[in-house]
């Protein structure tokens, strides 16, 4: 299992996991993202977003973090939300913040509740509230003070998941099979 930047081929992907998991819309280029990789089935496990806001300073935002079922409890996430930081990190960002329904997952690896947000995240949740959608909290941390938890740095080594990613067949993208000639189609 490793944790790789997303990249063009994988947008479908995200957005259908995005859309799957009621994460809202999907936005941002693929490369804003990371995903979680099972290194001998090429399966994908999880995602997540680095959105860095160009204010002065740098605001650094984790959105749209999700791992499949079949992958919970094996360390992804963790991993996920410290690729993202390590990202932060080398993009000079000294606070990444997280609006969450679930406060206690990431406050496991040292983010701690905060109620003053920078101006683009105060507008946003504002925003939310306004239509009844946020009923979490807001958390900060700074890149370097990430803590794994051992369990979770072991989980990962040897996480497994329950089945393999659905096959893509011609019809998702738009060609008939049936009718679709191909450069070295013999006819038979």
């Amino acid at each position: 299992m490793y944790v790789r930047d997303g990249k063009s081929r994988d947008e479908t992907w995200l957005r259908d996991g995005i859309e799957a998991m009621g994460l809202g819309e999907a936005v941002g280029e693929p490369q804003e993202y990371v995903i979680a990789v099972e290194e001998d089935s090429d399966e994908r496990a999880g995602f997540g977003r680095l959105c860095v806001h160009a204010d002065e300073p740098a605001v650094g935002e984790l959105t749209h973090i999700g791992v499949r079922e079949s992958w919970h409890e094996q360390g992804v996430g963790a991993h996920i939300i410290e690729r993202l930081l390590t990202k932060a990190s080398d993009a000079g960002v000294e606070t990444v913040y997280l609006l969450t329904d679930e406060p206690g997952y990431p406050a496991q690896f040292g983010f701690e509740r905060v109620d003053d947000l920078p101006t683009v995240l105060a507008d946003r949740r504002t925003q939310a509230k306004a239509v009844g959608d946020d009923d979490g909290g807001a958390l900060a941390i700074n890149p370097e003070a990430f803590e794994m938890p051992s369990r979770l740095r072991e989980a990962f080594k040897t996480a497994s998941g329950a089945g393999e990613e659905p096959s893509v067949d011609a019809d998702e993208f738009g060609i008939d099979a049936d009718g679709a000639t191909y450069k070295y189609d013999t006819g038979g």
